[in-house]
């Protein structure tokens, strides 16, 4: 027998096979400076905790006495809030830190923390709580965090993971992936978001573990009554956010993490994409196709078919001889050309942004050195590095010719997690700046499309001023959303990724990132005429809207089923854009509020435990329900409704909410609810936005017994005229009394009135109005045959107005 010691030029022992777990000792020193309190162990084990407000606390553990530099692509420092008072106790074997919302105890052995509200209810509290091992294979620590999982705690977020909403019993990977074809349960998949909440005995709070590195979370799949996360190097860095409700922590952590400005008001309107539109005459026959059949449609996609050999920034001169002559005619037609731009830039002497790339070493490099070559669509290419700032200069500056000289509206960014072909993406000894802070792959890997998508951002916006920039990203990090859309990648066109589309864009929306849509029938094979209404019906009411396939696999615009699925698509593309006000208030409310636009039932009433594991079922804003059909061949599917009132979209019948029944839905028909009181505005038609001046709004109200608050925002729809104050934020309030029921409005900003009047359209009224007053004046209108439903024309400037001798129904 061969002796192992002479076959191998190390020492064997038990000792190197045996992966040890470290845990902070003792507390020996505390200090507290302003908001900061630093707790030192015996084994130089360390915590930091930050007292930011009453209901958000930060963790950040040490294994060796220093801190690591604090800083994060994620966390929007312009959104930390003022630091509270607080009060901070040594007791026994514990510490205690209280705010106005929070009491949390770290233990003195181990810094275990637990948190509650302060009727001392308990939130959360550590199971192992914070522990390491040493990295075999890197170096550096493998930090982990384990937290028990209490009886019946339901758990949401993390991004775009094609699972069930409730997480309980899963596991999850975030090491962005190029997943083509993905299905259910497939992870991981393209985008990095690691943030979840937790929610139980009635009470919401938020875990955001912002650590760039591969990382991992469990809830409750190893062991069921414990949840943990943890990643493959840097720091354990956690923030703990409070509700108590999910709406409140949802909030609390976009603000964090960031908002986007407001986008301009036509990429709301529907989009139409395929790999790919090219040469000129198909793109050309496409935008003919829509306005011909009287489809209305803002934005038409170029794939990697516009480029020279798929090399970036530069026009095909076969496919596009003449690219700023035609994006202008598309231009005059009310079409805005969005095109697509990937990080990888082919090697090529003669290609100038390769050159100027190696010339200012602006490419990223192996650990040992060499420039990285990895290939993907134009064959071997390299790949900027932008997490340095001057790379993502350089870049953004790379999109003048695109926006300023041929005129081109927006940029959508693609194979960015970052993919490479045959081996999935970088090796992980790639070097990345990382603003100072250099790493490997490892560490940049999670980050590198969020930080393309920045700078290909800041091109945009540099160049489109005083337009507003467009941009759309594949892959990304918390805080994405500051710089770009999403969409949930290559799908598959069939049912099943009809209900994942549906799961999916909730569980974005939730985690910040509310401008998100899928490919509207399926990106991968082609979907018969069923399937693309039911998922068309689905997709105008995500924020961003657009069809997009692979077009080896067939025809995909709305008109190509034939009849009757053209008109069908025409109607809901219609209503989309009937419902732009609607969908751009909400838009503007998750800008300056962090409310996500797409809610699911567990946001809207946390104290209904129905509503905890329901994921068809979303509200659009804060008046809005569907319910997409997400089967073939039925006509209707049961359902959930929340608490309160609410009116079918399609026949004004009033159902009560905590309940479930059938829902009829034929194939011209999606499930749709309005909340009681609620007041919605309507467009009239346009084949584009701006296609015509919006002299008449018309406010649909539905009628309530109890006072209802609805909003409407309007600025110019682009351009940077709200920042001095040119918008109007309207208030509608809904009320009733024993012989009236009275809109009134309330006008904030100094933005010009939009519309000349108003159409306002009454549903649901409980007996025959005998008049209206609209400021003290009597008006005329007109009734239904049943008296159920009135029409009255306003000024849009009216403050008051009364329908009378309206008797309220118990």
């Amino acid at each position: 027998m061969d002796n192992p010691i002479q076959d191998h030029n190390y020492m064997l022992n038990d000792l190197g096979t045996k992966r040890e777990e470290f845990f902070p000792g003792v507390v020996q020193q505390v200090q507290q400076t302003d908001h900061h309190l630093v707790f030192t162990c015996a084994n130089r084990a360390g915590l930091k905790v930050e007292i930011l407000a009453d209901g958000l606390l930060r963790f950040t553990f040490s294994t060796e006495g220093a801190f690591a530099r604090d800083f994060s692509y994620a966390v929007f420092g312009q959104n930390k809030p003022s630091p509270p008072a607080f009060e901070f106790k040594e007791l026994a074997d514990h510490f205690r830190i209280t705010t106005q919302e929070l009491i949390c105890t770290i233990s003195k052995n181990g810094l275990r923390t637990r948190m509650m509200d302060r009727s001392g209810q308990l939130l959360n509290e550590d199971e192992k709580g914070f522990h390491w091992e040493e990295h075999q294979d890197y170096g550096g620590d493998i930090v982990k965090m384990s937290k028990v999982a209490q009886p019946q705690e339901f758990y949401y977020g993390l991004g775009d993971k094609a699972n069930n909403m409730n997480l309980r019993g899963e596991r999850f990977e975030n090491w962005g992936a190029d997943t083509y074809g993905y299905g259910k349960g497939s992870d991981p998949l393209y985008k990095n978001i690691n943030f979840y909440m937790g929610l139980h005995q009635r009470s919401a709070y938020g875990i955001f573990f912002d650590n760039t590195f591969r990382s991992f979370f469990d809830f409750g799949r190893e062991r069921k009554d414990v949840t943990s996360f943890w990643a493959q190097g840097g720091t354990m860095d956690y923030y703990f956010i409070y509700g108590p409700t999910l709406l409140e922590v949802t909030q609390k952590y976009t603000l964090l993490t960031g908002t986007p400005e407001l986008p301009p008001l036509w990429s709301l309107g529907y989009h139409q994409c395929k790999w790919s539109y090219y040469p000129e005459k198909v793109v050309k026959d496409l935008a003919k196709g829509f306005r011909e059949r009287q489809i209305p449609c803002d934005a038409l996609y170029l794939d990697i078919d516009y480029m020279e050999g798929f090399r970036c920034f530069t026009w095909s001169k076969d496919h596009f001889p003449e690219p700023a002559r035609m994006v202008q005619e598309l231009k005059e037609d009310g079409f805005k050309t969005v095109v697509i731009i990937d990080p990888g830039i082919k090697i090529d002497p003669d290609y100038w942004v390769y050159k100027q790339g190696m010339e200012n070493d602006y490419f990223c490099r192996r650990a040992d050195g060499p420039v990285y070559k990895g290939t993907v669509w134009p064959g071997l290419c390299h790949f900027p590095d932008y997490t340095r700032e001057d790379v993502r200069q350089w870049w953004s500056g790379l999109f003048e010719g695109l926006i300023s000289e041929v005129g081109v509206k927006g940029v959508w960014n693609d194979m960015n997690e970052p993919a490479v072909f045959e081996i999935g993406t970088f090796p992980n000894d790639v070097r990345h700046h990382f603003d100072g802070d250099p790493g490997s792959h490892r560490k940049a890997h999670n980050i590198y499309g969020m930080q393309m998508a920045r700078a290909t951002y800041d091109g945009v916006k540099r160049f489109s001023y005083p337009d507003r920039p467009f941009t759309i990203t594949r892959s990304g990090y918390a805080g994405v959303q500051r710089y770009a859309s999403v969409w949930t990648g290559d799908n598959i066109a069939s049912w099943e990724h009809l209900w994942l589309a549906n799961i999916q864009c909730q569980r974005l929306s939730i985690s910040g990132i509310s401008f998100v849509g899928s490919d509207i029938g399926g990106f991968i094979e082609t979907p018969d005429g069923e399937l693309y209404i039911r998922w068309l019906q689905l997709g105008v009411f995500h924020p961003f809207c657009r069809t997009h396939s692979s077009g080896d696999h067939g025809e995909q615009e709305p008109w190509s089923f034939g009849e009757p699925y053209t008109s069908l698509a025409r109607k809901f593309i219609e209503l989309r854009y009937q419902l732009l006000p609607y969908l751009y208030t909400t838009f503007w409310q998750y800008t300056t509020q962090g409310t996500p636009m797409l809610r699911p039932l567990a946001l809207l009433d946390q104290n209904d435990p129905e509503c905890y594991d329901r994921m068809a079922e979303f509200c659009v804003g804060d008046h809005l329900l569907l319910c997409p059909i997400t089967q073939a061949g039925v006509g209707g599917r049961r359902m959930y409704l929340p608490l309160g009132e609410w009116y079918d979209f399609w026949t004004d019948k009033v159902f009560f909410g905590k309940q479930e029944f059938w829902a009829s839905a034929p194939l011209d028909q999606i499930p749709m609810f309005v909340r009681a009181g609620a007041v919605i505005p309507f467009y009239p038609v346009q084949q584009y936005v701006g296609e015509k001046e919006i002299t008449e709004l018309t406010l649909h109200v539905y009628y309530s017994a109890n006072t209802c608050q609805s909003v409407l925002y309007e600025d110019g729809g682009d351009g940077y005229g709200y920042e001095e104050g040119q918008y109007q934020q309207k208030t509608f309030l809904t009320a009733t009394s024993l012989t009236t029921y009275s809109l009134s409005q309330q006008v904030q900003g100094d933005g010009k009135e939009a519309h000349e009047t108003y159409r306002v359209i009454f549903h649901g009224m409980p007996a025959a109005t005998a008049a209206v007053l609209v400021d003290g004046q009597d008006v005329p209108f007109e009734a239904s045959e049943n008296q159920a439903t009135l029409t009255v024309k306003v000024p849009a400037t009216f403050n008051q107005l009364s329908l009378h001798s309206v008797m309220p129904t118990t």
